[in-house]
């Protein structure tokens, strides 16, 4: 598991953290809803899964070009250290959790959670 939070740089999902928590403050405090531990832990998963789909597919994607890039060539998938075909199986698995954990938001969530996925993922062919 820690060649996977390394392919993803899972530490910097901590200063990333912050943004979806203010998200979630202010959709709480604006409504009627009361604060609620089971719903904020759903939005961090989510926040993390979504962060982790993103990244590992971007390290994917980028596979070729960072392997012959001499500052990029020792990120995990050309090194060696992860497949290919493992980081996609990552990145599947991430959307598919990140998925499931939208139903424990709302319906509404759960319905607009692939195109979510598709924003996130298409961001990575959009830099090029």
């Amino acid at each position: 598991m820690k060649k996977y939070f390394s392919l993803v740089l899972f530490a910097h999902s901590i200063f990333a953290m912050p943004f979806a928590l203010i998200g979630f403050f202010l959709g709480v405090t604006t409504t009627s809803n009361p604060f609620n531990w089971y719903l904020s832990l759903a939005v961090v998963l989510c926040m993390v899964f979504a962060r982790n789909a993103a990244m590992a597919f971007n390290r994917y994607l980028d596979r070729d070009i960072d392997a012959k890039n001499p500052r990029t060539v020792t990120r995990d998938i050309p090194a060696g250290k992860i497949s290919a075909k493992s980081a996609l199986t990552f990145v599947i698995v991430n959307c598919v959790l990140f998925i499931a954990t939208t139903y424990l938001i709302n319906p509404l969530c759960f319905y607009l959670s692939p195109i979510a996925i598709f924003v996130v993922l298409f961001y990575s062919y959009t830099k090029r």
